[in-house]
């Protein structure tokens, strides 16, 4: 009976894919093409890559959220009102009454508790977010309490700024979930996250109707969500990898809005009268990641050459004109602290230098973890170009998404091109992951990217971890300032380009915005006549 509902499960939901992919898509549902081969889960406790983390924040709510018509101002959530104790160390939230999940149960404080104790128990990929303020699977539920069933009271270690812990919970990790349909869901004491990866548990503006991983994605509304109906009663989600087949299903019909299309993909689009345009500036960096495990990359003579032998002006203006433009520090434009010095250019003499002081005169061969879509293949390629005139043999080792993230957590890397996005909109979220290592060792508890690279900086860590006690928002700036010009001369990053998230859809298609962050895009709004 088991194989049975699931062979039916997926003639429905072929049926379904079959439906949105005629020349008129249905009225009520909207039909995307996007690269999601990167999704590794649908569980908001593990979800820490963008497509992943884009579909938790439409499935599930938080206690804080923001308000982008507003300058990402801090609102409430699930959260109806909180209060914050004069030392900066007790926060304290009411709840919206009669806040229902998919499932029918009640959303109570004690949901909110079990949410937060599973997060930091599994602690996986974005378990940090939550971690350093003190909260582990010892500690949780000490720190986490729940004064009623409507009243949550959160202790954290250190008095931070307040902006930034609160910040903190409009990440995904902070999602709440419906514990009693998780529990009934759990195996082997894994809290349910090998069923989360591909369902929903929790109270957001959809829920999961099905999900195929490399291949779609359908989501449901919640009639019932607190905020009102969506104005959409489905969302389906189609893997397309290459941008041209994008565009043609776009201009077919067969889809309402392509979210990847490439500089050339975009030009031939604007002449269509049938097509519209819509942008948004992303705090997503776009970086080479170069793993100090590999001894000639350890050497800093190395790490500044490789700098200097990146075409930037080249790649934005022949690959990524319109989509990506030039960008050379952790922190993206529009956050507290972020500055637009751009130190590196081409320039092979000067890395002919370096490596021959390095030892390396005739350069070396390296390998690349690169994701097989545009434009990061492209942008692999010019750099492999550039790279050779300096002797450098860089081979090129392609895969999904999910295939070159697996090898990059696990440190097995020589070199990933990738990118990394905020995961709440306070400069720590990126300042943490590329200029903290508290742990170099294999284990670990902090797994950020300066780990992922095997980037030993105590010193740096201390300054980082400091600068986020600060409550004056000018000295603040002025310290990450600082710490990105270092960043810049001896970090294992080259940073190349900060994004910017273009998108096309049929018009007709309305109120689709495109957020600063991943959980920033919310299908909710999102209209069509």
């Amino acid at each position: 009976m088991r194989h049975v509902a699931k062979l039916m499960a997926a003639s429905a939901f072929a049926a379904l894919l079959a439906s949105a992919a005629q020349a008129q898509t249905p009225k009520d549902t909207i039909v995307m093409a996007k690269q999601i081969d990167d999704i590794i889960t649908l569980d908001p406790a593990e979800a820490f890559e963008f497509s992943g983390v884009e579909v938790v924040t439409n499935l599930y709510d938080k206690l804080i959220g923001v308000d982008l018509k507003n300058n990402n101002a801090l609102v409430g959530e699930l959260a109806e009102s909180w209060t914050v104790s004069p030392d900066n160390l007790t926060y304290t939230f009411k709840l919206r009454p009669g806040i229902k999940f998919h499932s029918g149960n009640p959303l109570t404080a004690a949901d909110v508790v079990y949410s937060f104790q599973r997060a930091v128990t599994l602690n996986k990929s974005p378990g940090f977010i939550l971690t350093q303020f003190g909260l582990n699977k010892d500690t949780v539920l000490d720190k986490v309490k729940a004064a009623d069933a409507n009243t949550v009271v959160i202790t954290v270690s250190k008095p931070f700024a307040p902006s930034f812990f609160l910040n903190c919970l409009t990440s995904g990790v902070a999602s709440i979930v419906d514990s009693k349909l998780v529990k009934a869901n759990e195996k082997d004491g894994d809290w349910g996250n090998g069923w989360l990866k591909l369902a929903s548990a929790g109270s957001g503006a959809y829920k999961v109707r099905a999900y195929r991983p490399n291949e779609q994605y359908a989501l449901d509304a919640n009639e019932g969500w607190y905020k009102g109906a969506p104005k959409s009663k489905r969302i389906i989600v189609r893997h397309v990898a290459e941008p041209a087949s994008q565009r043609l299903l776009l201009e077919k019909g067969d889809i309402d809005i392509a979210r990847n299309l490439s500089k050339d993909q975009l030009a031939a689009v604007k002449s269509n009268a049938n097509v519209e345009i819509t942008q948004g500036d992303k705090g997503y960096i776009l970086y080479l990641g170069l793993n100090q495990k590999n001894p000639n990359l350890a050497k800093p003579e190395v790490r500044e050459a490789l700098k200097w032998l990146v075409d930037y002006d080249a790649i934005e203006k022949n690959i990524v004109e319109g989509t990506y433009k030039g960008h050379e520090s952790f922190l993206p434009k529009g956050f507290l602290g972020a500055i637009d010095d751009r130190p590196y250019k081409l320039d092979v003499a000067k890395a002919k230098e370096l490596l021959a002081k390095a030892g390396l005169p005739n350069g070396f061969t390296v390998t690349m973890d690169t994701r097989s879509v545009n434009p990061i293949t492209d942008i692999a390629q010019a750099i492999q170009s550039t790279w050779a005139q300096a002797g450098i043999k860089l081979e090129i080792l392609p895969g999904d998404g999910k295939q070159t993230l697996t090898k990059y957590r696990a440190r097995t890397h020589d070199i990933y091109i990738g990118q990394w996005g905020p995961d709440y909109l306070d400069p720590h979220t990126n300042a943490e992951t590329f200029a903290i290592n508290e742990d170099n060792g294999e284990e670990a508890k902090s797994k950020t990217l300066a780990w992922r690279n095997a980037w030993d900086i105590p010193d740096m860590t201390k300054i980082t971890q400091a600068n986020v006690l600060e409550s004056d928002a000018t000295k603040r700036a002025a310290v990450y300032g600082e710490l990105q010009r270092d960043h810049q001369k001896v970090s294992p990053f080259v940073i190349m380009f900060q994004q910017i998230e273009v998108s096309a859809q049929r018009k007709g298609v309305g109120n689709w915005v495109i957020g600063p962050s991943s959980d920033t895009n919310f299908y909710a709004p999102i209209t069509k006549n």
